[in-house]
């Protein structure tokens, strides 16, 4: 197929051809810049290819200002037992809270977490860490200058998310002084 018979494809397919060989997350701007046209037309485009794949077995993630395609996340069970996965990846309560915390609080420091959590958050540091749900994003620029942890684009996978604005809404409860006092 030459060169102008690609382009006579919609922009949404190409883009599409493009994130499927993409081995990891691509900005929009490398994508116009790999089929030569503005960033303007690549939004549109993808917007287009997220719609669409509404009704299919995959979808549009975008983390971090850029895009890649992942499998629906109401196939996970049916790919899991493909693949052989049932059994693994299931997280502790301990691991999913503070998951959750660096989720709500992204980038948070080991200190802001261990001060929530009321305990020492190492190893479910280095079990998210090693799971790949959370990736060192920076220092902080307190004493020591902490690493800073945020969530990851396998966060979004594992959870079904097509954007970290995807997240529920936090709901605090409203606890009055006398409530910690009696505690």
């Amino acid at each position: 197929m030459s060169e102008n018979e690609t382009s006579s494809l919609p922009l949404s397919v190409q883009l599409e051809a493009l994130l499927f060989i993409a081995a990891e997350p691509v900005a929009p701007a490398h994508l116009a810049e790999a089929l030569g046209v503005t960033a303007s037309p690549v939004e549109a485009a993808l917007n287009e290819l997220e719609a669409a794949l509404q009704s299919r077995g995959l979808r549009l993630q975008r983390h971090a200002g850029r895009v890649q395609l992942t499998t629906a996340p109401e196939l996970a069970p049916t790919i899991e037992r493909f693949l052989g996965l049932e059994a693994t990846s299931h997280l502790s309560r301990a691991a999913l809270e503070t998951l959750a915390i660096i989720a709500y609080k992204q980038p948070v420091t080991h200190p802001q977490i261990d001060a929530i959590r009321g305990v020492n958050s190492d190893s479910m540091l280095k079990g998210l860490l090693g799971k790949g749900l959370i990736v060192e994003t920076g220092r902080g620029d307190g004493p020591g200058r902490p690493i800073l942890y945020s969530t990851s684009p396998e966060f979004l996978q594992h959870f079904g998310l097509n954007s970290i604005k995807e997240v529920p809404p936090l709901e605090v409860e409203e606890v009055s002084p006398d409530e910690v006092l009696k505690g």
